[in-house]
């Protein structure tokens, strides 16, 4: 098993986060969604696996290129 980081792909807030800490997830599920310049943009996991850690907080400003979530692979 690997860790996944997962990236905003933009500049943005944190509008509502989808996910949990112990989530299976599939990839291109929906782990959070960020808000940016009005739009809403997803956040999709980038692998299969289980959401270790989530290093956001809904209304958190983030960068682009952050790294928002850890996904650990099945």
């Amino acid at each position: 098993m690997s860790k996944v980081e997962v990236e905003s792909e933009v500049t943005g807030n944190v509008w509502k986060i989808e996910s949990k800490v112990g989530d299976k997830v599939v990839e291109e599920d929906v782990l959070m969604i960020l808000e940016s310049m009005k739009m809403e943009i997803p956040v999709e996991a980038p692998s299969a696996g289980t959401i270790v850690e989530i290093l956001v907080n809904e209304e958190d400003a983030v960068e682009e290129d952050q790294v928002v979530a850890i996904i650990e692979s099945d």
